[in-house]
């Protein structure tokens, strides 16, 4: 960053406040009704401590970082043309919308996003996401995609899905065993749907061989559905199941921990929280296979853009170890 200038104590009495080369020590919260309205506009190379409200909050150029929670009465709105880091190291909401759609930044959100709509590219989500519509397109979300209404996913990975309509476009990829619909998904013809499970996450971060059991399970959208019927005092529905539970039941006759999933994931979902850099152990080369923040995200998005791919599932188990 360039030299930045300290704001210790911030009081605006302007309509709109810009804030550019500078650290503010507090947040940026209305002091009386009149102030409400107010938009708050980041012009790059900033950092606020606290949390931040405002009728509008945009982010207009790079190199930012809020530590605090962020709320918009109307957007949070990062700009098409932004570059360089931005980081919600907190959770984000909207009463209205979340958009991020700028092609030459990779933002982080380091907790969940609540909004009635919410459209990212090239993000990395900590948490989850919640939403009456949601469109994510070469994004990381760690937690679930929750949707009210539809969402789109092209060309992700996500923790899960649950949302009455999705469409599923391009290389989708699941790091938990199951999620759900009410309709039959639409699809394009390019789609691609695996699941990550059973994939060995930890030798593919630390750049050394996978397990021979481990590996990326391909989804079918028929084989591998299944339907529950839920039926309400007045009402009947339809829930499917996108699943490989089945195959991850018969994985636990060996022993998945030393596949190290749990504490990865665990650690990507922490995002900039976790408190203390922890390894996975040694790198191919020897050094420490640090679990920091950057490092999470860029592996994960070499996993979505296919510069890591993990091995294809081919383990067999024999029926007769089921006693043992």
């Amino acid at each position: 960053m360039n030299e930045i200038k300290e704001l210790k104590e911030v009081r605006f009495d302007t309509s709109e406040i810009n804030l550019r080369d500078n650290l503010v020590r507090g947040s940026i919260l209305p002091q009386k009704i009149a102030e409400l309205p107010r938009n708050v506009i980041l012009d790059g190379n900033t950092v606020v401590e606290g949390a931040i409200y405002g009728h509008r909050i945009e982010i207009r150029k790079g190199e930012v970082e809020i530590c605090g929670a962020v709320f918009a009465q109307n957007e949070v709105y990062v700009a098409g043309d932004v570059t360089g880091s931005v980081v919600f190291r907190k959770s984000v909401g909207s009463a209205n919308s979340v958009v991020s759609r700028a092609a030459g930044t990779r933002p982080c959100f380091g907790s969940d996003i609540n909004a009635r709509q919410v459209s990212l590219r090239n993000a990395f989500v900590a948490g989850s996401i919640y939403a009456d519509e949601i469109d994510l397109e070469n994004c990381v979300v760690i937690g679930g995609v929750f949707a009210t209404s539809d969402a789109s996913i092209n060309n992700c990975i996500v923790g899960t899905f649950n949302t009455p309509q999705v469409t599923l476009q391009g290389t989708v990829q699941l790091l938990l065993p199951s999620a759900f619909t009410i309709d039959t998904p639409s699809t394009t013809p390019d789609t691609r749907l695996y699941n990550l499970s059973l994939a060995d996450l930890g030798a593919l971060y630390r750049g050394v061989h996978e397990d021979t059991q481990s590996g990326r399970i391909p989804m079918n959208l028929e084989t591998d559905e299944i339907k529950s019927n839920l039926t309400g005092e007045d009402a009947r529905r339809t829930l499917r199941a996108f699943t490989v539970i089945g195959k991850v039941l018969a994985a636990d006759l060996i022993d998945t921990d030393r596949f190290q999933n749990h504490f990865l994931l665990t650690a990507a979902a922490l995002g900039p929280q976790m408190l203390k850099t922890y390894d996975l152990g040694q790198n191919a080369d020897g050094t420490p296979a640090t679990l920091d923040a950057p490092r999470l995200r860029q592996f994960f998005f070499d996993l979505l853009e296919g510069r890591v791919e993990p091995r294809p599932m081919d383990a067999t188990f024999s029926l007769q170890n089921l006693p043992r």
